[in-house]
């Protein structure tokens, strides 16, 4: 199926060898390393911090019980086990399409695209994405408001309209107080594949999201440039709007098959959804093939388990557009280098699939995404949040007051505002809240609030 275009400053179709960079932000590297160069951004993702964290940061669900739901640790394993094997799908087919390309590193997507995934969720703060709007709510509805004339308003918009995208690229680059430049390092290839919004806040206009904050506009325009991604646009400011690096819509078809499909799944290990109802949805995917119904029905007759069918619908399931997405990509793929791909992967399955996955949508959200327990766990984020950061906030824009101080000797070291401005100071702020785990920032509210301290 051929995708919508939009049109683009430039007519020059991208470039493979340039798209896959192996430049790094830091030059430190070890030359005789035996793994390539996206391998070990891939292994700089999964052996950090920010990475490790994620087992403590709600994907949907309250963290885990006694029984077992994802966290985004979990998530980003699962969408990066997708998106390598539609990277390995892509790069099969182009390649044998256009032999030539086997001399380009793009038989390596596999592992670019996979580091890309593990890295996607990095910028979530605490709580789910409620934790975003937690973190935006302060400063559009709480006490933040008032810091207003304080800031510029390019960068006053990267504080009402937080975004996790944003920030995990700003985490992978910015050289946090005492370590190393460039921050994880990583290439440019796998930084630009993670750029799901190509563009900053302010000047985004009607759109929903954006990719990067002012602070880091500099290090993005360059990211871009060093890869070869043409302007496709300019924001209501004047701003570059770029086109997205290919890679981008493989990351983002990953996440979106994976929280689909596994959030259904959560759902009926926890009982909103019953086994009927989770069947049904999974079966839809597979309406009118025949032969996937007596495959199905063979598996049926082996597999009691309920539990195990399950897990049987949803290997299948993501198999099926895991397949699907590919071929989208494949078929579109002079449009994508082109810079003129509208939309993601998923938006362009036929129209069967399409209704399918909205009805799938449609059924999430009005019975998953607003149940009483994943509501609950938004409110507590957004109490929990609100008051760190009304906390630290005026703790770094007061600290000559006796409280303020001893509040911020809690800050670590790496988050020590680098700059005097106040947009600088609380961007320091919200590196420290939006990089805790739920657990940390649940018990750093307890302490300054005095509760179950003994």
């Amino acid at each position: 199926m051929r995708g919508k275009a939009v049109k683009s400053e430039s007519t020059k179709p991208m470039d493979w060898n340039q798209l896959l960079s192996t430049r790094r932000f830091s030059s430190s590297t070890n030359q005789h390393d035996i793994r390539s160069a996206f391998q070990r951004d891939y292994d700089r993702i999964i052996f950090s911090s920010p990475f490790r964290r994620l087992q403590n940061k709600t994907q949907v669900f309250p963290l885990p019980g006694s029984v077992f739901v994802h966290n985004r640790l979990t998530h980003s394993l699962e969408v990066a086990s997708v998106g390598r094997s539609i990277a390995r799908i892509i790069a099969r087919k182009l390649i044998a399409d256009t032999p030539e390309l086997a001399q380009s590193a793009l038989n390596e997507i596999d592992t670019v695209v996979a580091a890309a995934c593990l890295a996607h969720d990095l910028g979530n703060p605490p709580f789910g994405h409620s934790g975003e709007k937690a973190i935006s709510s302060f400063f559009t509805e709480g006490e933040g408001r008032r810091l207003k004339d304080q800031v510029p308003e390019q960068q006053w918009t990267d504080l009402v309209e937080f975004e996790g995208n944003a920030n995990a690229f700003r985490t992978l680059t910015h050289q946090f107080e005492g370590r190393r430049k460039g921050g994880f390092s990583l290439t440019y290839a796998t930084l630009a594949a993670l750029v799901k919004y190509p563009y900053p806040s302010f000047g985004k206009g009607k759109r929903k999201k954006y990719g990067v904050f002012h602070s880091e506009l500099e290090n993005f325009r360059l990211l871009m440039q060093e890869c070869g991604i043409p302007v496709i646009a300019r924001d209501e400011a004047g701003n570059e709007v770029y086109a997205r690096h290919p890679l981008v819509y493989m990351v983002e078809a990953a996440d979106d098959i994976s929280y689909l499909i596994m959030d259904m799944e959560d759902a009926h290990k926890l009982g909103i959804l019953s086994t009927e109802e989770t069947e049904a949805l999974m079966l839809s995917l597979h309406s009118n093939d025949a032969q996937f119904h007596e495959y199905k029905n063979r598996i049926y007759k082996e597999v009691t388990d309920i539990n195990e069918r399950i897990a049987f619908l949803r290997a299948t399931s993501i198999n099926k557009l895991v397949e699907a997405v590919s071929k989208v990509f494949v078929d579109n793929v002079e449009i994508i280098m082109e810079g003129n791909f509208k939309g993601s992967l998923v938006d362009q399955l036929d129209e069967k699939l399409i209704d399918t996955l909205n009805y799938c949508r449609k059924v999430s959200i009005e019975k998953i995404y607003n149940h009483p327990a994943v509501i609950k766990i938004e409110l507590t984020g957004f109490h929990v949040l609100g008051t760190l950061m009304q906390e630290f906030s005026q703790a770094v824009l007061s600290p000559e007051k006796n409280y303020h101080r001893k509040l911020k000797s809690l800050l670590p070291e790496q988050f020590k505002a680098q700059h005097d401005d106040t947009y600088s100071k609380l961007q320091s702020v919200i590196d420290f809240i939006s990089g805790m785990t739920d657990l940390y920032a649940m018990q750093l509210y307890k302490e300054l609030r005095g509760i179950d301290t003994y």
